[in-house]
């Protein structure tokens, strides 16, 4: 029985990818949807860092990092969206063994980049607002190209754990994974293995991660706060918050749909909700970040203004 167990474990090289249970009309309306959703990721995220890199004006560490949450937004959805939108026209949704690891170990490379970011963009914030004086000589150059390479260490450490784990599941037959794409609270949902060691790795190492990058956010707004506070006018105090609020904003989005999937281990039984939850900080906070930070943002305003001004003269 043991043989013929191995056996079948062994013959799994590809997993059906259930996705949107919807009529096929509705898929072909879906297809056109998140199409649209892709593309306006690719141009808004691709624009600003474009407008970043050719504008002189914004080469300041807050706008570095910018220009590098514009790329890990870009990167993780391309990992995700074309499989998915091939998928909505295809009569077979299948994926790879291979193919739904290397996605899985890039979405989470990504993904837990970002998350590491988003909390030294904070520090950025911290820096600029309660240490002024200090402020390029504590962010200079080398600094912040340290700590956005620490961010992506700490990313490639946690998606090889993960991926190493993912690695000692078993599956039987012809697995149908209930997600658009390879994730790990999927793939544990349907694995033939004892997937307890499993649940209980993906639990902590998320919540580690989430406690130490929110507690750095946490703390550098409350000393942010703090010293908002402090400033006699109102103009002042609104003036110095300001270039803190598309922050909040894209911390908002990303960690209250990250918490849900990987913190919780309500998650594994609600795939329903945890495909809705994932079309969010996979696709929709990637579309609305360049979105977030252009509209609250008065110097990525000006420095479109400033290039167009110069295009047109040149022209």
């Amino acid at each position: 029985m043991d043989n013929l167990s191995s056996k079948n474990y062994s013959e799994v090289t590809e997993f059906i990818l259930l996705g949107f249970r919807t009529a096929p009309k509705l898929q072909i309306l879906l297809f056109f949807m998140f199409l649209v959703i892709y593309m306006a990721i690719v141009v808004g995220n691709v624009s600003m860092v474009l407008v970043i890199s050719m504008d002189s004006k914004l080469q300041t560490p807050m706008y570095f990092f910018l220009k590098n949450l514009s790329c890990l937004d870009l990167c993780y959805s391309t990992v995700i969206a074309p499989k998915m939108l091939v998928n909505f026209l295809s009569s077979e949704k299948k994926i790879a063994y291979n193919e739904c690891l290397a996605q899985f170990f890039f979405f989470a490379l990504f993904a837990t980049t970002e998350a590491f970011l988003l909390s030294v963009m904070a520090f950025d914030r911290f820096s600029a607002i309660c240490s002024p004086l200090l402020y390029h000589v504590n962010m200079s150059h080398k600094v912040c190209v340290q700590l956005v390479t620490g961010s992506y260490i700490c990313g490639t450490v946690n998606s090889v754990i993960h991926t190493s784990f993912t690695l000692t599941l078993r599956f039987c037959g012809e697995p149908r994974l209930d997600h658009f794409f390879c994730d790990v609270p999927a793939l544990i949902g349907i694995s033939c293995s004892d997937t307890f060691v499993n649940e209980i790795e993906l639990f902590i190492l998320a919540s580690l991660i989430i406690i130490s990058t929110t507690t750095v956010i946490v703390v550098s707004y409350g000393y942010i706060l703090s010293t908002v506070l402090k400033i006699p006018s109102a103009h002042g105090r609104r003036k110095t918050f300001s270039t803190c609020g598309s922050h909040i904003a894209v911390v908002s989005m990303f960690y209250g749909t990250i918490f849900f999937m990987y913190a919780q281990p309500g998650a594994l039984s609600a795939p329903e909700q945890s495909k809705i939850v994932a079309v969010f900080y996979t696709l929709i906070t990637p579309m609305l970040n360049p979105l977030t930070y252009s509209l609250r943002n008065r110097d990525v305003k000006d420095a479109v203004k400033r290039i167009v001004c110069r295009k047109r003269f040149s022209q």
